[in-house]
């Protein structure tokens, strides 16, 4: 539906509808390569280092967990929930995110370069230095969280929302956005690729705000 004016709504992004089962307490014991978890609750567990390389998690509940530095690479969250989680350098490279709500994290230095997220809510929390170069976002909303340094070269993002979100130092280097609603982030800095930002709708306030950057991109020389 056309607003008045030339002005288009943008297609707003699907939030994952993530209703858990009743789930069964994590027995303990380490994560394994290609493992099949199915219906557990992980609360207040220590996955520091471990190894779960493929690994499957499906209707899964991580709360409070340790995340520093495990091998997470290929694994695949499906509708999931991970709240509370804090660690640095996770590891989940070529991951695969379907219907999962990431809650109130604390990370730094999260590799989820080639990944493909669908239908993922970030919500609170802060998230330093998220490597997402090459991945795939469709139907993603960062809401009320803080982004520091967000790498998107070269990913492409399908109907993704900011709100309420401070956004600082992205790099969107080649990045192809498509419907990517960018009006309601509280803060909108970047530091690389303002240039692939068609495809992006931003506020008036913003424009102003990025007017310097899109000058330099153009080549223009402002003077008083």
């Amino acid at each position: 539906m056309a607003r008045k004016g030339h002005e288009q709504d943008v297609k707003a992004a699907r939030r994952p509808e993530v209703r858990l089962p009743e789930l069964s307490a994590w027995g303990g014991g380490e994560l394994e390569p290609d493992g099949d978890y199915d219906g557990l609750e992980l609360a207040d567990v220590d996955l520091t280092g471990q190894e779960g390389i493929g690994a499957r998690f499906m209707d899964c509940a991580l709360r409070r967990c340790a995340l520093d530095e495990p091998g997470l690479a290929k694994a695949r969250f499906l509708d999931s929930v991970l709240e509370g989680v804090r660690g640095v350098g996770t590891d989940l490279s070529g991951a695969s995110l379907r219907d999962v709500e990431l809650l109130e994290a604390r990370l730094g230095g999260v590799q989820l370069h080639g990944a493909v997220l669908e239908r993922v809510l970030v919500r609170g929390g802060k998230i330093d230095y998220l490597n997402l170069r090459s991945a795939k976002l469709k139907d993603v909303v960062f809401e009320g969280c803080v982004l520091v340094e967000p790498d998107f070269a070269g990913a492409v993002l399908e109907r993704v929302e900011f709100r309420d979100c401070a956004l600082r130092g992205a790099d969107f280097t080649g990045a192809r956005l498509s419907e990517v609603d960018l009006r309601g982030a509280a803060e909108l800095g970047i530091a690389r690729g303002v240039e692939a930002l068609s495809g992006a709708v931003i506020s008036p306030g913003q424009l102003f705000e990025l007017a310097p950057a899109l000058a330099a991109q153009l080549g223009l020389r402002v003077l008083a």
